[in-house]
């Protein structure tokens, strides 16, 4: 009986042990796995840094007559008035869309997700290609305000207004590049002389219309960037205008001060604003340059180009600093407002002289 129970204990032990060696065996092939897909993970992770600052980068200032020669086939005899403005409009979107990373604004997964600047600077020149492309729609290819706007203008800007964020149904990018379409379209007929329907009229007025937007939008980002460092701002909104009123009371005075997590934001705006500005600028320069020697308004011009050119140079700081105005470090903000500030206040002198007879 002692040696059938020791035989049973003895079995008991040797299954106990056969269970046991498996359990090791099997958490060992489990323990494999799991250290390939964190490995992979981990691989995954410093690719996506690397591509990221690679995507990063913002793209150069390209060749605006180079690139308006290219549109039509490098034909000067199809270098009308209009032409430079539109592939001005036309490159600035089509780098937008085709720069390292292409369009990131709506993207969802990493790297393209936990970007942040580039979003930001990409925003920045969506919102200066709408305002052009309504200026375009509304005054520049209209003889008068009784006028029947271009067909093709009336496509292509309900397509840059659609939200800058959407990944599907439809994509932005998708909106933007149809958009591109009926642009190429317009010029295409612009540059035809068989075809008479689509203008371009370098006027002083039309001219005068686009820069007041262009003047309210610097006005908004030199305020947001200057408010970097905190400010108690006097109440002006109805300051200048006899009886005027507002929907609600605000305090007389306020303080101001971009929220720290917006800094780098605002500042990214302002340098994709700008990029794109320099491009419809020297454009500017070239379809209205009657306009601007009539007026001996070209060298005006050409300050607010140098001014917006000096928010391009090279950040060797890793990160927007923010110091207090007279403290020991950099505020990026603070130069980038001064730069936006004086190429506004070059605007509004421009505007001005425009505007005399």
């Amino acid at each position: 009986m002692f040696n059938s129970v020791s035989e049973k204990v003895n079995a008991m032990k040797q299954f106990s042990e056969t269970r046991w060696h498996d359990f090791k065996s099997d958490l060992a092939e489990s323990n494999r796995w799991f250290r390939y897909v964190l490995i992979s993970f981990g691989f995954y992770l410093l690719l996506a840094i690397i591509v990221g600052g690679y995507w990063s980068f913002e793209p150069n200032l390209f060749n605006v007559r180079e690139a308006a020669l290219r549109e039509v086939g490098s034909n000067e005899q199809r270098m009308v008035t209009g032409v430079a403005t539109t592939a001005a409009l036309i490159n600035v979107v089509d780098t937008l869309m085709n720069k390292p990373g292409g369009y990131l604004a709506n993207d969802i997964a990493p790297p393209g997700a936990w970007l942040d600047n580039i979003p930001n600077w990409e925003y920045g020149v969506v919102i200066q290609v709408r305002d052009l492309t309504k200026a375009m729609r509304e005054a520049f290819s209209r003889s008068q305000s009784q006028s029947t706007e271009d067909k093709d203008l009336a496509l292509a800007e309900p397509h840059f207004n659609f939200d800058h964020n959407s990944w599907l149904l439809p994509a932005t990018e998708k909106e933007y590049l149809d958009g591109v379409k009926y642009l190429r379209s317009y010029l295409q007929r612009l540059s035809d002389e068989q075809q008479t329907e689509a203008q371009f009229y370098s006027r002083a007025d039309n001219i005068h219309y686009w820069l007041s937007t262009v003047e309210t939008r610097l006005g908004s980002l030199s305020q947001r960037l200057s408010a970097s460092v905190g400010q108690r701002r006097i109440n002006t909104d109805l300051a200048g205008t006899m009886g005027a009123q507002q929907s609600t009371q605000i305090p007389k005075e306020r303080e101001i001060k971009t929220g720290w997590f917006e800094i780098d934001d605002v500042f990214s705006e302002a340098r994709g604003s700008a990029w794109a500005l320099i491009h419809f600028l020297k454009a500017i320069e070239i379809d209205f340059a009657d306009v601007l020697e009539k007026k001996n308004a070209r060298v005006s011009l050409k300050q607010i180009i140098r001014e917006l050119e000096g928010t391009q140079e090279t950040v060797y700081s890793p990160m927007i600093l923010n110091g207090s105005g007279f403290g020991v470090l950099a505020n990026h903000s603070l130069v980038m407002a001064n730069y936006i500030s004086r190429a506004n206040a070059a605007i509004i002198d421009l505007r001005d002289l425009l505007s005399r007879g």
